[in-house]
């Protein structure tokens, strides 16, 4: 409970100071999914956090080549880097933008494909659910996580509290999840839409933040993009697109 009081608190500060500072972004801070004994998701040779981080430095290589923002990254290498760290990282410098980049799997069907972006929020449906509880698991595999965590990753309540803490941000985040989708889909990339659940690594943030699926590791189609160094370039082209755009019309 102080836990869940200090956070809503931070973000309280943050939502009065943000409203004055919001016109401008200068800080965007990319959180590579993933790291160090925590592969994520797999196919074969292919790991979620190798692929993750590639693009991740892309991302953010291009985002100081033709935005001019300050990039920081939450890790630059294989490294494990615990749930509730991201988050605080994002809030030590006062990032205006917090962007997660993941990789999917869906181990009942390789048909599905697609990218997917998503924001904190309530579960529209148990796939986003089950998704959440399983990145949010994460935190089982930390040293003494009871001490950092007021929170059971296996307890869908738990998830739908956590959404609640991030209202303050919702449509700045939504804006943004919905520009990275329609930038997928101009890639030539199917896209799977915007959608909402609770993960943790959102709920800390004290800023709009994204939390993005660059595709299915279980797909053959995704599979071949999220392979490649050019399929990466292509998805962070897209994402940084996306933020072009969102950052002159918040700007205006």
């Amino acid at each position: 409970m102080l836990k869940f009081l200090k956070v809503l608190f931070i973000a309280l500060i943050a939502y009065g100071s943000a409203e004055a500072q919001r016109r401008q972004i200068k800080t965007i801070v990319i959180d590579a999914g993933h790291g160090g004994k925590d592969p994520g998701t797999s196919y074969g040779k292919l790991k979620e956090k190798n692929i993750a981080l590639s693009i991740t430095l892309k991302v953010g290589k291009l985002i100081e080549e033709e935005l001019g923002v300050k990039v920081v990254y939450t890790r630059k290498k294989d490294v494990f880097i615990p749930l509730h760290e991201r988050g605080s990282i994002a809030n030590r410098h006062k990032a205006d933008l917090f962007i997660c980049i993941h990789v999917n799997a869906n181990p009942y069907s390789s048909k599905i494909y697609g990218s997917e972006t998503y924001t904190m929020g309530l579960h529209k449906t148990e796939e986003n659910l089950e998704l959440a509880k399983r990145e949010n698991g994460v935190i089982l595999m930390e040293e003494n996580y009871e001490k950092n965590y007021d929170f059971d990753p296996n307890s869908p309540l738990a998830h739908i509290k956590m959404a609640n803490y991030q209202n303050a941000f919702m449509k700045q985040s939504l804006d943004l999840a919905s520009k990275v989708e329609k930038q997928f889909q101009k890639s030539g990339r199917k896209s799977r839409g915007v959608k909402q659940a609770g993960f943790q690594v959102l709920w800390e943030t004290t800023m709009p933040g994204i939390y993005i699926e660059t595709g299915y590791l279980t797909n053959a189609t995704d599979r071949k993009i999220l392979e490649s160094e050019a399929g990466h370039e292509k998805i962070a082209e897209a994402i940084v697109k996306a933020l072009k755009i969102y950052k002159e019309e918040v700007e205006k």
